[in-house]
């Protein structure tokens, strides 16, 4: 819900006048700081920079390889 509702995916963001929620702002942003978060928006991600991509994952560990290796 956060990608669409700060515009980052069809332009949702604009058309759902997200902009008048204060609060659903802040929210959204508060949720996409938190580290699971950060982390789950790697897994499988297939666009954007290899660096934060993380194509398969098998052990929490897998997440400290990436951005060293590019994948």
């Amino acid at each position: 819900y956060g990608a669409l509702a700060k515009g980052l995916l069809y332009e949702a963001g604009e058309f759902l006048s997200v902009h008048e929620y204060k609060h659903v702002n802040r929210w959204t942003d508060q949720i996409a700081e938190r580290p699971a978060v950060k982390r789950g928006r790697m897994v499988n991600r297939a666009w954007g920079d290899p660096a934060s991509q993380l194509p398969e994952r098998h052990d929490a560990s897998d997440f400290d390889k990436v951005g060293k290796t590019g994948t």
